[in-house]
């Protein structure tokens, strides 16, 4: 670990946060101007997401894309019951089918909940013919998606923990950034 993510003491701060909820409303922002639109100095600023990205908060500055725009309208919800102690062979042949975007060990009655994407039903069909597939996949239940709810975020959960106030840049404590 690095002398910068090693002293890190905790949770984020509210500094952090709000460093954060800049990026995803200005994600192609530089530090200069994250700087001035949280109103602390450049350093400030940098030292922190340097911190961050040391520390696995920040994962990447990717695009996010919208599979439906992309041409992938057609997702369903995977659950996989699968061989005892086969988590690591199932991973490796989930990761070789193009159609499966994202998959998580779970409790429960399935073993692998995995989110799948495609370009038509015929298509879905096709994905999950490749996931039933694989040896260690015992048993799969799919749900197609029909719309968002709720889209994938972090900042009302991040905004709603209990925080220290930031420990550095006067401007930023005094209510200035907002």
């Amino acid at each position: 670990m690095s002398d910068l993510a090693s002293s890190h003491t905790g949770p984020l701060d509210a500094l952090d946060v709000t460093l954060l909820s800049l990026l995803r409303h200005h994600g192609r922002v530089g530090v200069l101007e994250l700087s001035r639109l949280a109103s602390v100095a450049r350093p400030t600023v940098q030292a922190r997401l340097s911190r961050m990205e040391a520390e696995g908060i920040i994962t990447g500055y990717g695009p996010d894309v919208d599979l439906t725009a992309a041409g992938f309208p057609v997702q369903a919800f995977v659950s996989l019951e699968i061989a005892q102690g086969a988590l690591a062979d199932v991973a490796s042949e989930l990761s070789a089918i193009p159609g499966v975007i994202e998959a998580h060990a779970t409790t429960g009655a399935g073993d692998v909940l995995c989110r799948v994407a495609a370009t038509s039903h015929q298509d879905l069909q096709e994905t999950l013919i490749a996931i039933d597939r694989s040896p260690t996949v015992v048993r799969s239940t799919s749900t197609i998606m029909l719309s968002v709810v709720v889209p994938h975020r972090v900042q009302p959960l991040l905004e709603a923990a209990p925080r220290k106030p930031s420990g550095r840049a006067p401007a930023y404590r005094d209510g200035a950034a907002k």
